[in-house]
């Protein structure tokens, strides 16, 4: 029995747990794991806990970085749309978006005629509309390209999420527009960074998903520790029992509330597991 049986971390990838908004910025490699972190890691799981990665990223945007995180729990991805096992390699749990977003996405990229879009579809193939500089940045941290379409309407079903780029301001608008659509409440629309604006269907979020996770690994919500620096992360702390966040935090996941820990580029992960440490 070690002293974290029964306990689970979860934590986001981008900007948590590794910095690539500086190699989004620069152009320049994205850094290697640090080996602090991942220490901390095996030390967590030789003592029992259970560690995962809950990313916006889809299955193969995060398929080069998966071997190199120490895990033993699959991965909350696409925001919380699916539940994922790269060692089987096998989708567990799917929340997927209604087939009449095909139409609704080209709507708001008709309205937006200088937005990007992603669609992730579930046979791990990321298609775009229209890429532009920011969909080229988000190539260069995933290390995964799209298939480019003309349209939304080209592509293929099932999809667990669409993510537009461009411009804040700009997105801002796009948001405010959809909220306003009759269909608005089919769906969850949020920021993943103030140039990735995402959509996923109601409920397929990462708070959601990590619950599911918990469920199936026979894990008490009291023993849940999340930790994230974006929006999207909002969801995922708030049904933590304590949640941490990197210095490097935008405003809203700062004001939740969360525990501020090392930033994302001076071993977040290791920060937290020492906080844990003193109170297992």
């Amino acid at each position: 029995m070690g002293k974290f049986d029964g306990v689970l971390l979860a934590s986001d990838f981008d900007n948590t747990f590794l910095d690539t908004a500086t190699p989004r910025r620069t152009g320049c490699e994205v850094p290697p794991v640090s080996e602090g972190n991942k220490a901390a890691l095996r030390y967590f799981m030789d003592e029992g806990g259970k560690f995962t990665i809950s990313t916006g990223r889809a299955v193969p945007a995060f398929s080069a970085f998966a071997p190199l995180v120490p895990m033993n729990a699959p991965c909350v991805v696409c925001n919380g749309a699916a539940l994922y096992d790269y060692k089987t390699q096998q989708y567990i749990e799917t929340i997927l978006l209604p087939p009449e977003t095909l139409q609704r996405g080209q709507a708001v990229l008709d309205r937006f005629p200088t937005t990007a879009l992603e669609a992730y579809h579930l046979d791990n193939i990321i298609h775009s509309v229209r890429p532009n500089e920011y969909t080229r940045q988000h190539e260069h941290v995933t290390h995964v390209g799209t298939v480019e379409r003309q349209s939304l309407l080209e592509i293929p079903l099932p999809l667990g999420k669409i993510m537009f780029e461009e411009e804040h301001s700009v997105l801002e608008e796009a948001k405010a527009w959809m909220e306003a659509q009759h269909w608005a409440t089919e769906y969850e629309i949020f920021f993943s960074d103030r140039t990735l604006l995402e959509v996923t269907a109601k409920g397929a979020n990462k708070g959601g998903m990590i619950r599911r996770l918990a469920e199936r690994l026979g894990i008490s919500m009291e023993h849940v520790y999340c930790a994230g620096d974006e929006s999207n992360d909002l969801s995922m702390l708030a049904v933590a029992r304590e949640a941490f966040a990197p210095e490097n935090c935008v405003e809203a996941v700062r004001n939740s509330g969360a525990t501020i820990v090392a930033d994302c580029t001076h071993d977040t992960i290791a920060a937290i597991i020492e906080i844990l440490d003193k109170r297992y």
